[in-house]
């Protein structure tokens, strides 16, 4: 009995017969071959099938969609095409109120086309969908949506394909598919939700990025070519686009078209910037308030046009902004000088508070604008603007101003210009500080930290502390002080990656370097320290690993060996401070790394201040009207940081406590990069004269132009004992062999920062020794050279090519030639 209903089953499954006659109708549609098309006659019969029993038009629409995405993925698309003519003719013929279950299964099918990554399906179901647009249905549909299809048609109104027919084929179709969503939805009442803001912000910017072509609308206006229509007689997308805007608008009612406006207004918000800009520019020379509200314009609209701005558009609005802001310190600056000449206070005064309206106004929309900008466009915009800060000794962008004033109108530059950078590095993440703090704007960055200018510290400080801080930590900071529990401020970290390792391998010596030199700037104020101990605690959250932690004592203990040392005389007020910043940080540093020991020294220290010498301690120290003492005990062994104590606590894994017993010099880098020369120059001369880099470069030149030696080293005297010992050679090989003893020995087994040291020393000595011979050269070649001059002047001059010789009573006779016609040999000229 199975045997037999297996049997049946599969006859049934084989007899077409048994099949339902709408299956048969559908199959008899295809024929055997699909270059053939579509055959007429049995289409007649579906068709009249169909309208002969309407009920029966979802189920065709149900197996026609079975069939059709069968054939899109086995890629018979000969077949895909047969279908989507059946459907058409079918949604021709049938206008029943059965229709509707059909349509669904329709728009299905005209969904599975759009998916394809076929242009030609996606073109076949476009044409398919504007047939449909066109039908007017008898009653309204309440659950059909358009979603999908706004969104599908939009990405194709902005189709990248290679091959540019087929890119203007498919943007053409996208902007049609667009246009018959608007006929199907525009005028039914029910399918309002098309003015949404969700599907205008993809229908008009799709509309707008095929209008902007000028070459297109160009051929579409040539004489003879028809609206929408190419010279070669095929569509172009920017007629087509224009047309389908404006049936739009055309069709948008009153309480719509705010929906419809805005996108168009957001879409070209950096036109609408670039015509403020530019009639800033026009009135550069009128009232400050009038360009201060012109400003404030500027302000209210870069909200807008910062989530749209591209590329050089960015940084042209930056530079017209940078350019402002120098003229309006100009105006300044020379308002201030004719001031001072005159006797009208009162007005030169109001004058100049004006023009820091126009200023703070141009730095607000500097870090606004900068503010809205995507990270990777913020970090050129950081870098931009960073270019136009000057620097003394950098060639940089000078003031119109007068030598009295350059110094003032370059240091308000500097302020207001650091200013912004806080503003646009405000909330400004970088997975990587290699990306955040390149080279290029490091390097001026830091050379800016030793300035002569508590102010202009503070603000390098402050820019480090919004991009090296990734996790908002420094509101948790705020206040240099003794934090008895850092585990109670929920200090939030990741574990320090790969690529924040190497940077710190890398720039680690530099920044540590600006830091101890910041920290004994005579000018310091409560706010400095501050500013220095946030920047210690955020490095120590965000990028210190076990090697930095050691570095950072290191710096800590040299701060401190520094204050005991005194050698640079430094005010009472600055070596309490620097203290009470090492108490600070230290105790934050030995509660972050969790280490007990440590952090029981720390306390000790701390405990013994409090009693002893609290003017070590930020509590007191930066409160108001504090004792200072007349100097500080350096007997007093417990009243400061141990290097041996610290070395004990960290002894174990992790820590290479061995490298603490190398006291921490200031290095200029710690890669084998060269600091570019300028900068390195420049910190250089920080270090030793505390006097501008123009300075120094103008003193070398004037040391190698006029300087002679002022003594002539006498030869050493050369006796029989001096040529014995030269002889003698008794021993030397002993003490070759014992040098190079001690060499190897100290190679295997001194620290590497040891090693380091003395190679950079050596490396040192030997460019000091070989500046000095180049220069030493220089001078006896200038000396040469101008004894051959004075010979050449007061002598005859020697035969020469461009003298003239003449036989006079057999004697050969050179005539005299000019001094400039003299040729002289290339070795000479110099």
């Amino acid at each position: 009995m199975g045997v037999s209903l297996l049997s049946v089953a599969g006859v049934c499954g084989c007899c077409g017969p048994l099949r339902p006659r709408y299956k048969r109708l559908v199959d008899n549609i295809f024929p055997e071959d699909p270059k053939d098309g579509l055959s007429k006659s049995d289409m007649e019969k579906l068709t009249f099938y169909a309208v002969s029993a309407p009920e029966k038009l979802d189920r065709i629409g149900a197996y026609l969609a079975e069939r059709l995405s069968r054939d899109v993925v086995r890629h018979r698309y000969g077949n895909v095409v047969i279908a989507m003519e059946a459907l058409d003719q079918l949604l021709m013929a049938c206008h029943s109120q059965s229709i509707k279950p059909f349509v669904e299964s329709f728009l299905h099918m005209v969904a599975k086309l759009l998916e394809s990554r076929e242009p030609d399906l996606q073109v076949l179901g476009t044409n398919s969908f504007v047939k449909f647009a066109n039908i007017e249905e008898d009653t309204p549909s309440y659950h059909r949506r358009y979603d999908f299809f706004v969104s599908q048609f939009s990405a194709m109104c902005h189709s990248t394909h290679e091959d540019p027919e087929t890119r203007t084929r498919i943007r053409v179709a996208g902007i049609k598919g667009l246009q018959g969503v608007v006929r199907k939805t525009v005028n039914d009442e029910l399918q309002a939700i098309i003015w949404e803001p969700q599907h205008m912000d993809k229908l008009i910017p799709s509309m707008l990025f095929n209008m902007q072509d000028s070459e297109d609308l160009d051929r579409a206006g040539l004489p003879g070519t028809p609206s929408g229509a190419g010279q070669d007689g095929e569509e172009n997308p920017a007629a087509l686009a224009e047309s389908c805007f404006r049936e739009l608008l055309g069709r948008a009612a009153y309480g719509n078209m705010n929906n419809a406006v805005r996108p168009v207004l957001a879409q070209h918000s950096h036109h609408v910037i670039q015509q403020v800009l530019n009639h800033l520019d026009t009135h550069k020379r009128t009232t400050p308030r009038v360009r201060a509200g012109i400003v404030q314009v500027l302000l209210e609209t870069v909200a807008i046009a910062a989530k749209g701005s591209v590329g050089p558009t960015v940084l042209e609005v930056f530079n017209t902004l940078l350019k402002h802001l120098r003229m309006s310190v100009d105006f300044e600056l020379g308002e201030s000088s004719r001031r001072n000449s005159s006797t009208s206070v009162s007005s030169g005064r109001g004058k100049e508070s004006e023009e820091r309206i126009v200023q703070n106004a141009i730095i607000q929309t500097i870090g606004f604008f900068g503010g809205n900008l995507p990270d990777y466009q913020r970090a050129e915009v950081m870098m931009f603007i960073m270019g136009k800060v000057p620097v003394y000794g950098t060639p940089c962008h000078t003031l119109d101003t007068g030598s009295s004033g350059e110094h003032q109108g370059t240091k308000r530059i500097q302020t207001m210009l650091l200013s912004s950078l806080i503003m646009v590095t405000s909330g400004f993440k970088s997975k990587s500080m290699a990306a955040a703090l390149p080279p290029p704007f490091l390097d001026p960055l830091f050379s800016i930290s030793l300035m002569e200018d508590s102010e202009l510290r503070q603000l390098v400080l402050e820019i480090l502390h919004n991009i090296i801080d990734r996790h908002d930590n420094r509101a948790k900071l705020r206040g240099i002080r003794i934090i008895p529990n850092v585990a109670a401020l929920k200090i939030k970290r990741e574990k320090i990656s790969k690529q924040d390792v190497a940077f710190m391998k890398k720039h680690g010596q530099q920044l540590y370097r600006h830091i101890y030199l910041g920290c004994k700037e005579e000018d310091n104020v409560h706010k400095n320290f501050e500013l220095l101990f946030t920047t210690l605690a955020v490095l120590t959250i965000e990028l210190a690993n076990e090697e930095v932690v050691i570095d950072l004592i290191r710096l800590a203990v040299a701060l401190q060996d520094m204050v005991l040392a005194n050698e640079e005389n430094m005010p009472m007020f600055i070596r309490c401070g620097i203290m009470a910043l090492v108490a600070a940080y230290l105790n934050f540093l030995s509660q972050m790394i969790a280490n007990p020991p440590f952090c029981q020294h720390v306390s000790k220290v701390i405990e013994l201040r409090n009693m002893d010498a609290p003017y070590l301690l930020p509590e007191h120290i930066f409160r108001d009207k504090c004792p200072l003492p007349d100097s500080l005990d350096k007997e007093d062994r417990l009243l400061y940081f141990q290097t041996s104590n610290m070395a004990e606590c960290l002894a174990g894994p992790g820590y290479n406590a061995e490298r603490l017993s190398i006291p921490y010099v200031p290095q200029v880098t710690g890669t084998t990069e060269p600091v570019p020369e300028l900068y390195r120059l420049f910190d250089e001369d920080r270090l030793t004269r505390r006097k501008s880099f123009v300075d120094t470069v103008s003193l070398q030149i004037d040391i190698m132009a006029n300087s002679l030696p002022d003594k002539v080293s006498l030869a050493e005297e050369i006796t029989f004992e001096t040529l014995k010992k030269a002889i003698d050679t008794t021993g030397l090989e002993e003490q070759e062999r014992e040098k190079r003893r001690l060499v190897i020995e100290k190679f295997q087994k001194a620290p590497f920062e040891e090693i380091a040291a003395h190679c950079e020393s050596k490396v040192t000595r030997k460019k000091t020794a070989f500046k000095k011979r180049d220069k030493l050269y220089r001078m006896l070649f200038c000396e040469h050279f101008i004894i051959n001059i004075v010979i050449i002047l007061l002598d005859r001059p020697p035969p020469s090519p461009s003298g003239v010789v003449s036989i006079s009573a057999g004697h050969t006779q050179h005539q005299s030639v000019p001094v400039y016609e003299m040729k002289f040999p290339d070795l000479c000229v110099y």
